[in-house]
């Protein structure tokens, strides 16, 4: 967990309960304190430490590059870098690439409900970095993983058989960084995390 939302997390408890307190008397309070209590019970259960991630078993000797995208690649040079990681740069070799998108739910989607547009964003990152790699000669499947970056990795290799997994992400930020060392240490299967140059401004390569 980010240490960010540790804060909110015990304010979004305390604060009710404690109005329940003031306002309704103590039975309520209790009451509002046992559910707490069990929220608090969910939260530990979901910080656990994690086990190994296993790749799902492969029908054959080709090489399964899986490559997981949290913006839309455009740029030759870093189409490149990622080919390059996968080894499959300037020829597919062989190999099988599998290019997945997280649907990262903004604050405000999350707030609307509205889930369908992070699909989209993720969709259109794919449209982007699969023709990308295309024109590099890198022929690659795609599919829209789940928000979070870990669990979308982890979700694709229960079916995919990932020899290698790629990470490529627009930042080195809390989230991403974390999300790399988490791959770094419980993958089986070997894993680069690329971060990438922020796109210029006026949309254009060079």
């Amino acid at each position: 967990m980010t240490p960010w939302k540790l804060p909110l997390i015990v304010i979004a408890i305390v604060v009710p309960v404690a109005f329940a307190f003031a306002v309704a008397g103590p039975g309520v309070g209790v009451a509002i304190g046992g559910l707490a209590g069990v929220a608090i019970l969910v939260v530990a259960a979901a910080q656990r430490p994690r086990g190994p991630i296993a790749s799902a078993a492969a029908r054959d000797s080709r090489r399964h590059v899986l490559v997981v995208v949290s913006r839309p690649v455009e740029d030759p040079e870093e189409v490149r870098r990622i080919a390059g990681a996968a080894g499959v740069e300037g020829s597919q070799a062989g190999a099988e690439v599998l290019v997945v998108a997280p649907a990262r739910i903004g604050f405000l989607d999350r707030w609307a409900s509205d889930l369908e547009a992070a699909r989209r964003r993720a969709q259109q990152s794919l449209v982007i970095t699969v023709a990308s790699l295309a024109r590099a000669g890198v022929v690659a499947e795609a599919r829209v993983g789940d928000e979070g970056l870990v669990q979308s990795v982890e979700d694709q290799l229960q079916s995919f058989p990932a020899t290698e997994v790629i990470l490529a992400t627009g930042s080195e930020g809390e989230d991403e960084g974390a999300a790399a060392k988490e791959l770094k240490s419980r993958l089986q299967a070997e894993f680069h995390h690329l971060v990438l140059r922020p796109p210029p401004r006026n949309g254009k390569g060079g």
